[in-house]
């Protein structure tokens, strides 16, 4: 009786391996560096323009950093606002300025997870539907602001983005 529960445990394990080796690994798309570095340059530059002193982080997908730049004048905060706006961004696959409003209510203790910050600044990155990073700023006068300049920098590379 105990060969046979083994066997069928053995031809179970075999039956499972068999289908994860059919598996096919995931098509991703990832933000070059030279993009990355181009749209962190124009959002701290488009809000230079408006006299605000910002930080601008891009992340990828998984959240990490490919390119930071902190503007003129920006308090050292802002490296760190930045980058939780845009890891808050990607994690929740949705701009911050619109889960600002549901973090009041519906998914308020999720502000109490690491780099996760609830305000306005952090703009989603997609190619089609997929999500592929993320931009925050920081530094500006309030969240809006902060969400215009991260678009700025969004609308300077998103047309070539492939």
């Amino acid at each position: 009786m105990k060969l046979c529960g083994n066997a069928a445990l053995a031809l179970f394990g075999l039956l499972l391996g068999a289908s994860a080796c059919r598996a096919q690994a995931l098509q991703t798309h990832r933000i070059p560096a030279a993009l990355a570095l181009e749209a962190v340059g124009e959002a701290v530059s488009s809000c230079a323009q408006h006299g605000y002193r910002e930080t601008a982080v891009l992340v990828d997908a998984d959240g990490a950093t490919i390119a930071s730049l902190r503007g003129d004048g920006a308090g050292i905060h802002t490296i760190d606002s930045a980058h939780d706006k845009a890891y808050t961004s990607v994690s929740f696959k949705s701009d911050t300025i619109a889960l600002a409003e549901l973090a009041k209510n519906e998914i308020a203790g999720l502000a109490k997870l690491p780099h996760v910050l609830f305000f306005g600044g952090g703009v989603v990155v997609k190619i089609g539907d997929e999500v592929v990073g993320a931009i925050g700023a920081a530094g500006a006068p309030g969240a809006m602001l902060d969400h215009n300049c991260a678009h700025a920098g969004l609308d300077k590379i998103k047309d070539r983005l492939k």
